[in-house]
């Protein structure tokens, strides 16, 4: 099967190669978006068939395999989060010529005579915000975004922006790009965004007026406490180490179960902004203080469970690679068997033990789950109790 794949911006006088024009003269079976449909249906041949590229696109596809040859019109570059690559992952034996156009960013980036080579990129077509989270986090000069009509309109994202605390950037918005007649390029302070309606559809470059703070160990007289409680808070040299026992620069899920204040989540997002972090705290007050924390560090995307962790359903959620356990109420080992029958092979438990007592519960617990205790550092901070660090690992399959 041959697929052409001809990627065009949104002028309605669209230009064509002569190459381009003999592609779509000499076929009849098309395939594209509506808006792409209405753009070139003057050049169609009369007898054509037209394959709409709606959800789902396992129907779309079954409809592909009726023909030896397809013309598929796209937006912009169709292997920048584009129908070509939904096409390479689909049906990869599929030969594939390709005519691509500039993509959105692109075009925004050259009415804003701005050079690009710099621009980080994120998607939240119809995506979580995982990545504009990290990229905000990361501190990125320049941010190109694609948007959709949804969750992740211009307005939504400056005001997520806005309360997390970035708003060390300003937000250029392309409108309509490659419509001569409607597009439209603007660039706003980010206060000014929110409430505001843009014609879709759009995309917009972030880009940095200031640097935003980003320590290295967060003194934990910073976070709000739980009653103001400052031994409900791991202190921040026990913090550091615990997270270079965790790895977490290699690892993608990460647990924290009993966060009380946040300290632990916190510091990790925003040390490793790629991490997904899934945190758990029996007390609902937790909730409260892990999005105070959050917002005050600029540290989104935490996601939080409140309620005892050995009664959580956790068969819909990612599995874990790192799990830190902060708080344990007396059920280390159902905890340990818990986290050891989801925990990725090569995942690592770490545990904080204050005592001798706390320190046993956790050797038994990972024994009895054949997971092999593989460092242990005892650490004493000012006038507090020396804390053993444990980090336990299960071993690869």
């Amino acid at each position: 099967m041959k697929f052409f794949v001809i990627g065009i911006d949104d002028n309605r006088k669209q230009y064509f190669s002569d190459e381009m024009l003999d592609v779509i003269a000499s076929h009849t079976v098309f395939s594209g978006g509506m808006r792409h449909r209405e753009i070139v249906s003057g050049l169609l041949p009369e007898n054509h068939r037209w394959i709409d590229i709606v959800t789902p696109l396992d129907a779309v596809f079954r409809q592909y395999g009726a023909y030896a040859e397809i013309v598929v019109f796209a937006s912009g570059d169709p292997l920048f989060f584009g129908f070509a690559a939904t096409i390479l992952r689909e049906m990869p034996d599929a030969e594939m010529v390709l005519y691509p156009c500039f993509n959105s960013l692109q075009l925004l980036a050259h009415r804003l005579l701005m050079p690009y080579q710099d621009m980080h990129i994120v998607s939240l077509t119809g995506r979580p915000w995982d990545k504009l989270d990290e990229a905000l986090i990361s501190g990125y000069e320049k941010i190109g975004v694609l948007t959709d009509q949804k969750e992740h309109t211009p307005a939504a994202i400056a005001e997520r922006m806005l309360y997390y605390g970035f708003d060390n950037y300003r937000m250029s918005i392309g409108e309509l790009l490659g419509n001569r007649e409607k597009e439209k390029v603007s660039t706003w302070e980010l206060p000014e965004v929110p409430g505001k309606k843009f014609s879709f559809p759009n995309n917009l470059i972030l880009q940095k007026s200031y640097t935003r703070p980003r320590p290295f160990g967060i003194p934990e007289s910073e976070f709000h406490l739980l009653d103001g409680r400052t031994k409900m808070i791991t202190k921040m040299p026990v913090r550091l180490l615990t997270l270079s026992l965790l790895e977490l620069r290699e690892k993608r899920i990460f647990w924290d179960i009993g966060f009380c204040t946040g300290s632990v989540s916190v510091e990790a997002k925003m040390q490793f902004p790629h991490l997904k972090i899934i945190a758990f705290e029996k007390r609902e007050a937790g909730r409260v203080l892990m999005e105070r924390n959050a917002r005050k560090f600029g540290t989104p995307g935490i996601d939080t469970y409140t309620g005892d962790f050995t009664g959580v359903d956790l068969s819909g959620l990612p599995a874990p690679d790192a799990v830190f356990i902060g708080g344990h109420g007396g059920k280390m080992e159902e905890i340990v068997d818990k986290i050891a029958g989801v925990l990725k092979s090569g995942g690592v438990i770490v545990f904080n033990a204050v005592s001798a007592d706390s320190r046993e519960g956790f050797t038994t617990s990972i024994a009895h789950n054949k997971l092999s205790l593989t460092q242990s550092i005892a650490l004493t901070v000012g006038d507090f109790n020396t804390i053993e660090i444990l980090k336990a690992t299960k071993q690869h399959d």
